[in-house]
């Protein structure tokens, strides 16, 4: 029996390429400009299986005139124009839940780690400094404080949870009020939000709606005591501001996983000692990582078998 097309678009592991293989006829590319170069066979493609960052818009994809579905690895989806794929019949899935706890955990860890200065704690140990010096000047508690959601989402949700396990008030900002638990305090405005707290988590999805919208005016509304937490896309904080607002001291702190234009970070990141630092590692587990090629796939195989897409954008 034939094997169907499947081109896989970016950078996959290489247990997940031994996976695809052993199921279809595979054309691995590193981007979606490289459509072009493949062979016509491979143009017949009814399948993609993307996982990039750089955009795939209406253009690459009709260069696959027989495409139905593109099967994204990761919860965001923002590389993909899926209004382009809707007007073109094609569908979008990706894999959420699956990274939800990973990701919480990292936000959460990474809250701690900046107020309790660990990454300053290890260092004073390796230095010597601690055996010069004495004990290292004095943190902040993470336990109790009042801290904001942006974006109670999937993810969001399960920040908050840890944050209220560590008897934090907790207040959040979404497009309407959620379902939560009594005493959680909802602000319909991002400004209202950050003036309530003294740590903001960003937890939006990613895209052209999020763009900057922790704006100039969110991180003037910390202050020079508030902590701004960014575990979702480097493009829904304005950088520059935040940047400026660091380096003036009008902003406490901040702990990030995304940056925009990754990995080649801003420079002026590298001086500031109020700032946590992680690569995009937010579901960077053996375990998650695993579950999102499962799911990626099954949603593959659903859609060749004539079954429901397990988890549909579009």
């Amino acid at each position: 029996m034939t094997q169907p097309i499947l081109i896989a678009i970016g950078k996959f592991r290489q247990i997940d390429i031994d996976a695809m293989r052993a199921e279809y006829e595979l054309h691995l590319i590193d981007n979606a400009a490289r459509i072009a170069d493949l062979p016509a066979e491979a143009k017949a493609a009814r399948a993609v299986a993307y996982s990039s960052h750089s955009p795939i818009s209406g253009d690459e994809m009709d260069m696959l005139p027989g495409l139905e579905i593109i099967a994204h690895f990761g919860a965001g989806y923002d590389s993909i124009d899926v209004a382009a794929a809707s007007q073109r019949g094609v569908k979008v899935t990706n894999t959420p839940d699956v990274l939800n706890d990973d990701v919480a955990d990292l936000a959460v860890a990474m809250f701690i780690m900046q107020a309790r200065e660990m990454d300053g704690a290890d260092s004073w140990v390796r230095s010597g400094k601690w055996a010069e010096r004495g004990a290292m000047p004095l943190a902040r508690s993470a336990s109790a404080r009042k801290v904001g959601i942006c974006g109670l989402g999937r993810i969001g949700r399960e920040i908050a949870d840890r944050l209220a396990a560590m008897k934090c008030e907790i207040h959040y900002h979404s497009r309407s009020p959620k379902d939560v638990p009594e005493g959680w305090t909802y602000h319909a405005d991002p400004v209202a939000l950050a003036s309530a707290v003294d740590a903001c988590f960003v937890a939006l999805v990613g895209g052209a709606e999020t763009e900057g919208y922790v704006s100039a005016a969110v991180i003037e509304a910390l202050g020079p005591t508030g902590v701004l937490v960014n575990i979702s896309r480097g493009s829904t904080v304005d950088e520059a501001a935040m940047l400026d607002a660091l380096e003036a001291g009008r902003l406490g702190g901040a702990a990030l996983d995304v940056f925009l234009d990754e990995p080649q970070i801003d420079p002026r990141f590298r001086a500031l000692d109020n700032v946590l630092l992680a690569p995009h590692i937010g579901s960077a587990t053996v375990q998650t990582r695993n579950a999102m090629g499962q799911l990626q796939r099954d949603n593959l195989a659903a859609f060749f078998a004539g079954k429901p897409l397990l988890t549909p954008v579009n």
